[in-house]
């Protein structure tokens, strides 16, 4: 029997019979499944690669209800995390993962969806938010990061999520933050007297003498106004220093007279220099025994709700 010879085919078809033929996969002609490729000319199928790739890199709408903000500036995220929604919230984050501009959309308060998952202490809400790609470092209307309201609010596990979530350039940056009252992360929980947060937030590099901008006063000289022997004591063990004087020049020890609680004063006593044990020559007794001036961070309030629940940030 003589076989018919089929005619060379031209070398810009080669490649793309050789892809048809991996395509197939090794099955017999009559028992494949065409899916219309096979008929193609090479110059539509290029075609088609081109239109698929063009579609690819099309810029996708975001849905309506991304789009979609109340009065108050919040987004659909925002809601789903005040409303404690546990579930919608998490979904919504699965759908905007890398979407940060959502993620980190600020409502009227300045306010995060992060922000939000700390003050209604949810923290696996705030967890997925940073994988998602949430930022730490963003500020709502009182100058505070979420980490700041974390420490004010006293919530160690939000503490610990949010700092293991982070990049360490990132956490340093947040812990040398101030808010608009000039504190830092532990200013704020040194205030509200939580001390496993300061220590946590020393164990972690926290600057332990920093000292507001306003007035030059550290975590310690915090701790002796708030009369607070405990914290006093903490703060001395992580390399407190007993000698910093604030901007009017006042060390610890000198704020302590006046004051009640005598344990503090004998704390520091031993440990502050002669020189800066005795109140400046222009002080007198009356304004040594003068109420200190507490700033709105030192301050409770009783004020705030959000999804019927009394807040203290």
């Amino acid at each position: 029997m003589i076989s018919a010879c089929r005619p060379a085919e031209p070398p810009a078809m080669e490649g793309l019979e050789q892809a048809k033929k991996e395509r197939q996969g090794g099955l017999q002609l009559d028992d494949r499944h065409d899916s219309g490729l096979d008929s193609m000319k090479e110059e539509e199928y290029r075609q088609l690669l081109k239109e698929l790739e063009d579609i690819r890199l099309q810029p996708r709408e975001p849905p309506a209800w991304a789009q979609q903000l109340t009065e108050d500036g919040d987004t659909f995220l925002h809601l789903a995390i005040i409303h404690e929604e546990k579930a919608l919230s998490l979904e919504v984050i699965r759908q905007a993962a890398g979407d940060f501009a959502f993620l980190n959309f600020q409502n009227n308060l300045s306010q995060t969806p992060l922000h939000l998952a700390v003050i209604t202490d949810q923290p696996e809400i705030a967890e997925q938010l940073l994988k998602a790609g949430c930022d730490l470092e963003i500020r709502d209307f009182r100058g505070n990061t979420p980490l700041h309201i974390a420490c004010q609010q006293g919530s160690l596990r939000s503490v610990s999520v949010l700092t293991q979530n982070c990049q360490p350039h990132h956490l340093l940056a947040v812990l040398q933050a101030t808010n608009y009252n000039g504190h830092t992360c532990l200013h704020l929980a040194s205030i509200q007297g939580y001390l496993a947060i300061v220590e946590y937030l020393l164990s972690l590099g926290a600057d332990v003498n920093a000292q507001e901008p306003c007035n030059g006063r550290t975590a310690l000289h915090l701790a002796v106004d708030l009369q607070n022997p405990d914290l006093v004591s903490l703060l001395v063990k992580h390399g407190a220093d007993v000698n910093k004087v604030t901007y009017q020049g006042y060390s610890p020890y000198q704020l302590t007279w006046g004051r009640e609680n005598s344990s503090i004063q004998e704390q520091l006593k031993q440990l502050t220099t002669a020189d800066l044990q005795m109140l400046p020559e222009s002080e007198d007794e009356e304004s040594s025994e003068s109420e200190p001036e507490f700033t709105e961070d030192e301050l409770m309030y009783d004020d705030c709700l959000i999804g019927g629940r009394q807040l203290t940030y």
